[in-house]
């Protein structure tokens, strides 16, 4: 996972969806679930709303639609953050959608939407609000996420981040791309093909698995990077400079 912007709708989509909800909030609060699960699933409702929904939700996506959760696979479904089930008034709120490949949003979340004991907040993360780089730490020479607090071990769980060898196995040959990229990089740079250099980076950042470059970077700044980094010492050197850094972090 990755940090995201949320984009802006359309005026007429969001005039939709405010209409929607308050269609829900009208009905008695028994009936709340029931009118919202008809409204989401109303073939002329979800006509008017749903193309919409899904272009800017994959234009704030990583790379070319890729899931908002796993980063691998490409995002098919308009994911309820909070499920409708538990949560109808907000089956329309746009705030509450983001853009899932169909495994992450029917065989892992589902209606899951753990909360935190203490405080009843939610546990999962939703990037178009939270960094996960404060709560998820990527191992790069395993490619496993280390759950660095309560809502990144959450994440880790409910989405399979860890179990789903397809990741890790993604994750790793992410990792020898991106190592690959920083390195064509340099040697674009040195010979002043600027154009190439520029393309190296347009090309990195639209893999899947973008999470594996923005860990680098990350990790590149910690103050145990050489450990982090153990036989990458070349790679960690070209993390480090500063043009490299501001060429590739500026389209993240």
């Amino acid at each position: 996972m990755i940090r995201l912007r949320r984009g802006e709708l359309p005026p007429e989509t969001a005039a939709h969806l405010k209409t929607y909800t308050q269609q829900i909030a009208q009905a008695a609060e028994p009936d709340r679930k029931a009118t919202a699960a008809d409204l989401w699933g109303n073939t002329t409702v979800r006509r008017r709303v749903r193309d919409e929904l899904l272009a800017t939700l994959a234009g704030m996506a990583p790379g070319h639609e890729r899931c908002m959760y796993c980063g691998d696979s490409q995002g098919t479904d308009i994911d309820h953050f909070e499920p409708k089930s538990l949560a109808p008034l907000r089956t329309f709120d746009w705030l509450n959608h983001l853009l899932a490949c169909s495994y992450c949003n029917s065989n892992q979340k589902r209606n899951h939407f753990p909360r935190s004991r203490k405080d009843g907040g939610p546990l999962l993360l939703d990037p178009t609000l939270q960094d996960p780089l404060s709560h998820l730490r990527l191992v790069l020479p395993l490619c496993t996420y280390k759950g660095l607090t309560d809502q990144g071990e959450a994440c880790i769980d409910v989405f399979g981040l860890n179990k789903r060898a397809v990741l890790v196995e993604g994750r790793r040959t992410a990792y020898g791309t991106a190592k690959q990229s920083v390195e064509l990089w340099r040697i674009a740079t040195d010979r002043g093909q600027h154009d190439k250099a520029a393309e190296v980076v347009r090309v990195a950042w639209n893999r899947p698995l973008a999470d594996v470059l923005v860990g680098m970077f990350h990790q590149s700044e910690h103050p145990a990077a050489a450990l982090l980094f153990d036989g990458e010492e070349e790679t960690l050197d070209l993390l480090r400079d500063p043009a490299l850094r501001e060429s590739f972090l500026s389209r993240a």
